[in-house]
């Protein structure tokens, strides 16, 4: 099992703090767009117990050291502004995906998502070791699937119905990923894109 696995994670757009109760309210009126969760397995939004149960449900994850979630919040106001995580640890093999990823739609094309990304993968390359980080996404979701190929992750193909979602619905899943041979490629066009829109903003 990895130590430190969730830990703070700083950024200038954006700041991973462990996710935890005192975030709830704020991500609950964060996370209440019908957009953030149109392809994620469940709407999690939909009430406030729903979302608690979300919450709680990371929460134990975390404690039972499955996963490792973490609020994504706004470096420049402290409001959490969405969520991600660790989830399928093989410490053994040295690998893990990163999922469960959402923010509100104030953020989107803002940089938060890039820089959550360049800081949740530098932690598990630099510090944990990871040979391989992967991804999967809905098959019908493009928004995220150009968002992985512009990282850029490997395509490595589609499982075709891996997933019953909202009710039944059958989901194939796009899987990515990266491997720590091209993770120096992807740290350095990273970094770019990031300067790229903080320049923006300064203009």
């Amino acid at each position: 099992m990895w130590k430190n696995l969730a830990r703070v994670l700083e950024g200038k757009i954006v700041r991973l703090e462990p996710l935890a109760r005192r975030h709830e309210e704020v991500l609950f009126a964060a996370a209440r767009d019908e957009r953030v969760w149109r392809w994620m397995p469940y709407d999690a939004s939909e009430s406030h117990e729903g979302f608690h149960a979300w919450l709680e449900d990371a929460l134990a994850a975390a404690l039972a050291g499955t996963e490792a979630a973490f609020a994504t919040v706004d470096a420049g106001t402290g409001e959490p502004v969405g969520s991600t995580r660790y989830l399928a640890l093989r410490p053994e093999h040295r690998g893990l995906e990163i999922g469960w990823t959402w923010l509100a739609p104030a953020h989107w094309q803002t940089g938060a998502n890039v820089e959550a990304k360049l800081l949740m993968l530098e932690h598990a390359f630099e510090r944990l070791g990871c040979l391989r980080v992967e991804f999967k996404t809905d098959a019908r979701n493009e928004r995220s699937r150009a968002a992985l190929a512009a990282l850029p992750a490997q395509f490595e193909g589609i499982f075709r119905k891996h997933m019953l979602v909202r009710g039944g619905e059958r989901r194939d899943s796009a899987y990515y990923s990266i491997i720590d041979d091209e993770w120096p490629e992807v740290r350095e066009n990273l970094r770019r894109r990031i300067d790229t829109i903080r320049e923006k903003e300064v203009r």
